[in-house]
């Protein structure tokens, strides 16, 4: 398990199909990353109610009103899964 503090500091990538969900959540910073990555941000009934696609290191997310955890992806994710603002997500653990 990655701590709330460092998510993904310190990896050179998120090899395809992970991804970090971190609660209580509704904003990022991607100080120190090394890589892009998309970034869900989801309510209490798992909606999406924002998304950024390929949020660049060193950048800061605006504060998402309504969002309760974030889900970070690799970037393209979104595109290529066509995730859209609205849509309904389920978290199933492994």
């Amino acid at each position: 398990m990655v701590s709330r503090g460092f998510g993904l500091l310190g990896r050179s990538t998120l090899p395809e199909g992970a991804g970090l969900i971190i609660r209580p959540c509704n904003s990022v910073i991607t100080f120190f990353m090394r890589f892009p990555i998309d970034v869900l941000f989801v309510d209490a009934h798992g909606q999406v109610v924002h998304l950024i696609h390929a949020l660049r290191p060193w950048r800061t997310s605006k504060m998402v009103r309504g969002s309760k955890y974030v889900v970070e992806l690799p970037a393209g994710v979104l595109r290529a899964t066509e995730t859209a603002l609205g849509d309904a997500i389920e978290i199933v653990p492994a």
